[in-house]
């Protein structure tokens, strides 16, 4: 993704927010924390965490954390991937970042940007992939040629989430949930459909209201998903 370009080590903003998938941003910026002397293992001013879901309970424990006094006179950095969070975590960070503390510094990796509050968002220095660039792109340009029965079972495959435990038999969290890859897919999908295909105001009208209901708790994803398949005509 190239991060590192918006990265000034001799004056670093106090909260980044990087769009884009975890698995490929991650190493950048423990790479750039290295640049800069930050050790990333052993170092009690290295915090990394890696959740699904973001709630209150963790908002309120980032706080607590990023107001504790260093161990040393260097940086802390807090290092952040969630898929989602909820709306209470959001307004507890909101305040948080608006009084940034000397020294302390958050990189937030999200898979899309446009789930949070435009308020919490302006708290920090947004980076985004390039417009257009995605391996998503081909699988939308194949799936508005499918037909109806094929996009179904594209769906059925796209939100298929192997489930995994540790050896005490707890769940690992996914990197990518299955509510995080239908988001990501149909923001890929919307663009396609601008971009290249349709001009169909009530298409977008819908793919906006689905985009909204899957940030919903106990929302239907496979039902969402399923009805972009209806809702997009066949080329």
């Amino acid at each position: 993704m190239g991060i590192l370009e918006h990265l000034d080590k001799n004056n670093l903003h106090h909260a980044y927010l990087i769009e884009g998938a975890r698995d490929e941003i991650v190493p950048e910026v423990l790479a750039f924390c290295e640049d800069i002397n930050i050790k990333t293992s052993g170092n009690p001013d290295f915090c990394h965490i890696s959740i699904d879901n973001f709630k209150i309970d963790e908002a309120f424990d980032l706080r607590a954390m990023s107001t504790n006094k260093s161990f040393s006179s260097e940086k802390r950095i807090f290092l952040i991937c969630a898929n989602s969070f909820s709306l209470d975590a959001e307004n507890v960070l909101l305040k948080m970042f608006e009084e940034p503390v000397p020294d302390t510094h958050f990189f937030l990796i999200v898979p899309d940007a446009n789930a949070l509050l435009k308020t919490l968002v302006s708290r920090f220095y947004l980076i985004s992939p390039t417009p257009g660039v995605g391996v998503g792109i081909t699988e939308a340009e194949k799936f508005i040629a499918m037909p109806l029965r094929d996009r179904i079972d594209f769906i059925k495959e796209l939100l298929t989430e192997i489930e995994e435990e540790d050896e005490e038999g707890n769940e690992i969290v996914a990197q990518d949930s299955t509510r995080s890859k239908a988001i990501k897919f149909l923001n890929t999908l919307e663009s396609v459909l601008h971009n290249n295909f349709l001009k169909n105001k009530d298409c977008f009208e819908h793919i906006f209201k689905v985009r909204e209901f899957l940030r919903m708790p106990g929302s239907s994803t496979k039902s969402l998903m399923e009805s972009v398949a209806l809702v997009i005509p066949s080329f």
